[in-house]
């Protein structure tokens, strides 16, 4: 328990240091995102970004069912 509180503690402080700066919003306009979005191709980037995460959730699940198997042996 005590390396769990000393392994998450500086993470937390990183985390909270980092937030301000990602907050901020930018002075002009992203262009790049309104035209994927007039065209209709910011659903093949979210397709795209959830079949990429969908694959590496399932490869996880697999991994760990591998990884249960052999420390059961």
């Amino acid at each position: 328990m005590r390396k769990l509180y000393f392994a998450t503690l500086p993470c937390i402080l990183l985390l909270c240091l980092c937030l301000p700066g990602v907050a901020q919003m930018p002075d002009e306009p992203i262009q790049m995102a309104d035209g994927l979005r007039a065209s209709g191709k910011i659903w093949v980037v979210v397709a795209v970004v959830f079949t990429i995460l969908a694959g590496l959730f399932i490869y996880l699940i697999s991994l760990d069912r591998k990884i249960s198997a052999l420390e059961k042996k």
